[in-house]
């Protein structure tokens, strides 16, 4: 039965090009479920965008002296190619700043206004004479009072991941322009009346008994720690956001500020796919996303890096939930940790790691993808090196895929020319290969429903593995001097496992699998759910290409080179 999934990654900051870290921490993963339901035969809709609102973006701008919607739509265009060269096989990909999530974000506000779940407040904010403004939380750091931490920000600490308020901090600072000259004064703004939902979020949280822990952990620390779950600032004194408005009528005393990039941001995963039906991509976006409208058989899941999981586990939540309209709620929230680089952190100011675009400089998309997913920081922090990308992608990709793919095609064009061979029958050592296939395939399957990645890609490696074997221990060369037939048989089923492996691969490197499939000539790579059957795929007498190589090697000199150069200033 054909299901419905949803899928949305977290949206990245249109404020510069993001790292691998941030790639692996949602987009990559989120791509590589979408493929393998796509695969599989189901609906998928799989959404993303740029977050454009908020400081950052008005930071950036102005470093580069141009209109925040000017730099926004640039930077926009600049993320959407980078995603699209790295296979990022969004159905949509969105901006915060449309149009449809302003009105969205507008309507929610007013919803939760009238459900009585939004307080005005006057409270005091932290103003920096120095910057001329008042100072969102992000920008004002200093010292935790939790952990010691002394870069934590007025939101949050990214050390101990605790809830915070800039006047928490202990010898505060302007993040924009270091001073300490900081003075409190009041300002009105709009809470959303979190802790209202405290016991709903509970019973919510509690009733996903199959999510990751890191992700339940995280969400029960903000709900129970402390005081529990407090009431959130959804608005600010900026001037690039969403407009404060009660759906589409002023809101009193609210004239000139905008809306928290926290409260809207969440909310474009909505308007994306509003967006997705206005760009003429597809019909009836409401049927993914209202209950009452046929989403209530869609099965919803989101892709985020650990720091995200409070906002997507309570303050969204709180405001669907809350609005009391029938929304379609996240079914499985899967969490990441973060990858670190070469013993350190990745770091954009100190340019220190591989950023998206610099990747695709030196290598193709797969090496990237593939050494990604299969080392994916799910259980915990995972640490890149040259060293162990280098050895990890020049055995996997190049001795054990391309290695067979090459020496198969190869050995078949040189003995029987470039179409299937004929002759032969398969014996013990044949049924004995489809048979572990067969059992590998059932657990990357089942791994990758579950979102098991490093498992399912462990899967995936060893059915690679298993074809080398096969070849190396049937030795098509030996017997064809002495059983042609019998080496015909051999390397037939070698050549059906070709697009075998396509279609099992291409989730993970979809550019590979393409290229495997075209020179077998298989345009429509169906999933090979009986291994029996797909190894007759390729009848006798179809033709066949060899590609060229699916992987060079990488060398010494370029690791040692790409080593350097992303150094950056160390910590």
């Amino acid at each position: 039965m054909t299901k419905r999934i949803l899928v949305t990654s977290a949206i990245p900051y249109i404020n510069g090009i993001k790292h691998l870290g941030n790639l692996i921490g949602s987009q990559l993963p989120a791509d590589l479920f979408a493929r393998y339901h796509r695969a599989r035969g189901n609906e998928v809709l799989f959404l993303c965008a740029t977050d454009e609102h908020g400081t950052p973006a008005e930071l950036a701008a102005a470093k580069a002296g141009k209109p925040v919607d000017e730099f926004c739509a640039e930077m926009y265009q600049v993320q959407a190619d980078i995603a699209n060269r790295f296979g990022l096989s969004f159905d949509h990909f969105g901006r915060s700043s449309s149009d449809q999530n302003k009105a969205l974000t507008q309507h929610f506000a007013g919803r939760l206004a009238e459900q009585g779940l939004i307080n005005e407040v006057d409270e005091e904010q932290v103003y920096s004479h120095a910057d001329g403004r008042f100072l969102p939380d992000r920008y004002i750091e200093g010292t935790c009072p939790n952990c010691g931490y002394d870069s934590a920000r007025g939101d949050q600490c990214e050390n101990c991941t605790k809830q915070l308020d800039p006047t928490d901090l202990i010898d505060a600072r302007s993040a924009i322009s270091g001073s300490t000259d900081l003075e409190v004064r009041k300002t009105r703004h709009l809470y959303l009346r979190q802790s209202a939902m405290r016991d709903t979020l509970n019973e919510w949280i509690d009733s996903k008994t199959d999510w990751p822990v890191l992700t339940t952990s995280i969400a029960k620390k903000w709900l129970n720690d402390g005081d529990g779950l407090q009431d959130r600032g959804i608005t600010r004194d900026l001037h690039w956001g969403v407009p404060v408005k009660k759906g589409t009528e002023d809101w009193p005393g609210m004239d000139g500020k905008v809306f928290y990039v926290w409260f809207d941001a969440p909310i474009e995963y909505i308007a994306c796919a509003g967006e997705w039906v206005d760009a003429g991509k597809g019909t009836d976006w409401e049927r993914w996303w209202r209950t009452d409208k046929g989403a209530d058989d869609v099965t919803y899941y989101q892709f985020m890096g650990k720091d995200n999981v409070p906002f997507h586990t309570l303050s969204f939540p709180s405001t669907i939930l809350g609005s009391g309209e029938p929304w379609k709620l996240v079914d499985y929230i899967k969490s990441f940790n973060y990858l670190n680089y070469e013993g350190g952190q990745f770091s954009t100011s100190k340019g220190r790691g591989v950023f998206m675009d610099q990747a695709l400089d030196i290598l193709p998309a797969d090496y990237w993808r593939w050494w990604l997913l299969s080392h994916v920081p799910e259980t915990s922090d995972t640490e890149f090196t040259w060293e162990q990308f280098q050895q990890d992608t020049n055995k996997d990709l190049a001795d054990v895929l391309g290695n067979f793919v090459s020496r198969v095609t190869k050995f078949c064009r040189s003995k029987f020319g470039e179409d299937v061979p004929a002759g032969g029958t398969y014996g013990d050592r044949e049924q004995a290969l489809m048979d572990a296939l067969q059992t590998k395939l059932t657990s990357y399957q089942a791994n990758m429903d579950a979102i098991e990645i490093r498992k399912a890609a462990a899967d995936l490696r060893a059915m690679w593995v298993l074809g080398n074997e096969y070849l190396q221990s049937a030795e098509p060369w030996a017997v064809f001097k002495t059983d042609p037939d019998a080496a015909a048989a051999i390397i037939r089923l070698s050549l059906n496992l070709i697009p075998f492996y396509a279609a099992l691969s291409s989730p993970f490197i979809p550019t590979m699998a393409k290229t495997m499939g075209d020179a077998m000539g298989v345009s429509d790579m169906a999933w090979p759910s009986d291994v029996t059957s797909a190894l007759s795929s390729l009848p006798a007498g179809a033709p066949f290409t060899v590609p060229d190589n699916l992987a060079a090697k990488i060398t010494d000199d370029q690791r040692a080179d790409w080593a350097e150069r992303f150094a950056g200033v160390r910590d």
